[in-house]
Formats: structure tokens, C-alpha cells, sequence
């Protein structure tokens, strides 16, 4: 997402459960970009020169285009846990600092990315009616004026 030119709008640290039998919380570095959300591994401190950005392959892209909804918040301790629920039935559990806010920022993307591809439809709908239209002028479309 970063590559195609989308900025960073939050950046921080969330954990993550593993889908593991164990189901430990793994700490990942998290963007949210107005296309989705990007899960980075942690940056591991090594020896020798600093290393660069993990390969793209250990990047997991969590797209707004995937996603359905942001889901079961709750509260406990210095937590907020909270669902990220895909549209495949998928669901990917976090948690992070409750004073974060990373459950309302994602929630808030997601809202604004679905409403721009819904305003994007029906423009798209509105230029292939025109489009109709002036192919073929002689016809008209009915209405219900004229169909009564």
C-alpha cells in the first residue's frame, strides 16, 4: 500500500493472537493507510549493519476491500481488545493501549474507504446511463410518468 503511494496515517505497535493451538499475542507493527491495514514483524535488533524493511513477503496486507467490520471491543485492564472480522468469515483478534485508539481509526478508515467505493458505483451506474443515453438518443428510458 505504502508503494502505490498511500500515506501512513497511523503507525504503532498491536498485538496480535496467533492462529496457533496456543493462540499467543504476537506484537506487530501496524499501518493504516487509507486502503487498509499493513502488519509488519517487529523490527528484531541484530548484529551487525541495520537492517533494512522485512521482505515484502513477512508483510501481511489486511485490505479495507477484505475487511467487513471492526467488531466485539471490550475493555479490560490497559487493553482494548477488539475483532477484525473479513469478509470471508475470517477473524483476526488484537489488542493494544486502550488510549491508543487503533479499534476507532481502523473503524473510521473502514467506513470512509466503503463510502468513497460506493460514491466511485454510482458514478460509474450514472456514466454508463449517459453514456446510453447518447448512444442511442431516439430512445428513451421510461419513466413512470409515461408507463401509467
Amino acid at each position: 500500500m505504502l508503494e502505490s503511494g498511500c500515506k501512513a496515517l497511523k503507525e504503532g505497535v498491536l498485538e496480535k493472537r496467533s492462529d496457533g493451538l496456543l493462540q499467543l499475542w504476537k506484537k506487530k507493527r501496524c499501518i493504516l493507510t487509507e486502503e487498509g491495514l499493513l502488519l509488519v514483524p517487529p523490527k528484531q535488533p541484530q548484529p551487525g549493519p541495520p537492517a533494512a524493511e522485512p521482505p515484502a513477503a513477512k508483510i501481511k496486507e489486511l485490505h479495507f476491500s477484505h475487511m467487513k467490520t471492526v467488531d466485539c471491543v471490550e475493555r479490560k485492564g490497559k487493553y482494548v481488545y477488539f475483532t477484525v472480522v473479513m469478509a470471508e468469515g475470517k477473524e483476526i483478534d488484537f489488542r493494544g493501549p486502550q488510549e491508543q485508539g487503533w479499534n476507532a481509526e481502523i473503524t473510521l478508515q473502514l467506513v470512509q474507504y466503503k463510502n468513497r467505493q460506493a460514491i466511485l458505483a454510482v458514478k460509474s451506474t450514472r456514466q454508463k446511463q449517459q453514456h446510453l443515453v447518447h448512444q442511442h438518443p431516439g430512445h428513451r428510458l421510461r419513466s413512470a410518468s409515461n408507463s401509467a
